[in-house]
């Protein structure tokens, strides 16, 4: 007898049909949000993964910090992607130096480049921010435009207030030496970083009165640095640290060290940080030749160690590379004025008039102080008796003996320092007042450049300057 399905039971079968298609269909709906939550952590975490990559790689290529530097402790067992930046090319107008790559290695790789943002400077040194409100009311009714700040110099350290770690750890010292007997005294006189100023005001104020601040950084002739870390002064073969005579029998940071060069473009690179419009390194060279002990300074094997010139150019290379390429703010260099007429001279100091200029930096001010040069001079041609006397030749003819060095393809900017300051202590001199100061700055001007800072040492302009 044959089965026969009753109208309830179909209905029931049919009820239970739907329960499962509706149980099925939730559930595809779960697994298909599911999904599409899934795919957008999984995009939100590789996003962020890709970003946090190319921090690390950009922080490698513009600290210099090793990359294979220990991770242990971080809670991941994904490897760091440690993988270099590609770097951009740099025009270098000086040729390649075999003997500057083998000691220091290559040059630091630049990831980005910024248009240098040149300033057309008529300046004054204003040391640690003095006369701020005299200068200031100068510069609101002249043509200065720039103040060139002390951030470090050569007795004092660091005078702003600075953060930088490894200039607060160390102890500021100053020196003195007996004539007679050659007594040393070393004296501590604090913090290496004295906070003499606030950089930061003063910037500030400096901008509000559409003054330009060029931040001043001596670099080498530093006896505080020299003696909190001797490992880094200019030694004999023998490892000791050596005095020279004409420099006060002070001692000298060693320009071929590379530590050095770090320290330096640190602080140049903090100072950008807070508002600094241009990096100025003065005693960018190398200490005058004599020697308290009598023995010669040792850089390394004469066969394998690069020469003076090769070690100040270095390190502006560098310093361009790491400070004005990255950030677009100029790096300029001070250069004594005998160089542009002297080429041994260039040799002994590691200013080279001829190279300098090429090494990328935005300009160059050479310290052409009629006053510095000797009795009996010969500049362009022409010999000057007391070159004190001659404010407006010196000046003139000392630019003209450099001019065709200056007028290379990718030579720097030639901006000179003016002589704005009495020189006592020269036998036959002039009282350099407004009439003195101007002259110098119309033989820049003859001499066909454009540019011109004066120099006061207690920044001072009260009849120097209108």
């Amino acid at each position: 007898m044959g089965y026969s399905m009753s109208r309830e039971q179909k209905r029931a079968r049919i009820n239970l049909l739907r329960r499962v298609i509706a149980i099925l269909f939730v559930l595809c709906v779960i697994l298909f949000v599911a999904d599409i939550v899934c795919a957008i952590i999984l995009i939100a975490r590789g996003g962020k993964s890709k970003k946090s990559s190319t921090t690390t790689t950009t922080t490698v290529a513009s600290s210099g910090i090793d990359p294979s530097g220990s991770s242990e402790g971080s809670g991941s067992s994904e490897p760091a992607d440690t993988t270099p930046a590609p770097g951009v090319e740099v025009k270098e107008y000086l040729p390649e130096n075999a003997l500057a790559e083998a000691y220091w290695g290559p040059l630091p790789a630049v990831t980005e480049v910024k248009p240098v943002q040149h300033n057309e400077v008529h300046g004054i040194y204003v040391a640690a921010a003095a006369h701020m409100d005299d200068n200031i009311a100068l510069a609101n009714s002249s043509d200065v435009n720039a103040f060139v700040v002390d951030l470090k110099d050569e007795a004092n350290g660091i005078l702003f207030n600075s953060n930088n770690e490894f200039a607060k750890s160390m102890t500021l010292y100053s020196y003195s030496r007996d004539k007679d007997s050659g007594e040393e005294t070393w004296t501590e006189k604090g913090n290496y970083v004295s906070n003499a100023y606030d950089l930061d005001a003063v910037v500030k104020r400096c901008h509000e009165n559409n003054i330009k601040v060029i931040g001043r950084i001596v670099c080498f002739n530093d006896i505080s640095l020299a003696k909190n870390h001797p490992e880094m002064s200019i030694q004999d073969a023998n490892g000791n640290t050596m005095r020279f005579k004409l420099e006060g029998y002070h001692m000298f940071v060693n320009p071929y060290d590379s530590r050095a060069w770090d320290f330096i473009i640190d602080i140049a690179l903090e100072a950008i940080e807070r508002g600094v419009d241009e990096i100025q390194f003065d005693y960018v060279r190398f200490p005058t030749i004599s020697t308290k002990s009598g023995e010669s300074p040792y850089f390394g094997p004469e066969d394998s160690t690069p020469t003076r010139i090769d070690a100040i150019n270095r390190f502006l290379q560098t310093a361009r590379r790491r400070i004005q390429d990255p950030t677009g703010i100029p790096v300029t260099a001070d250069v004594f004025g005998i160089i542009l007429s002297s080429e041994l001279d260039g040799k002994l100091i590691g200013q080279g008039w001829s190279t300098v200029g090429l090494t990328g930096v935005d300009a160059v001010c050479p310290m052409l102080y009629p006053s510095h040069y000797a009795t009996n001079t010969v500049l362009n041609g022409k010999n000057f008796d007391y070159p004190d006397l001659y404010p407006y030749e010196v000046m003139k003819n000392a630019l003209l003996a450099g001019k065709d060095a200056a007028s290379a393809t990718g030579f720097a900017t030639v901006r000179p320092y003016v002589q704005a300051f009495t020189a006592t202590w020269v036998s036959q001199h002039l009282n350099y007042k407004v009439p003195e100061v101007k002259e110098q700055i119309q033989a820049i001007y003859d001499a066909g450049y454009n540019e011109w800072i004066l120099w006061n040492a207690a920044g001072n302009y009260e009849n120097r300057y209108e």
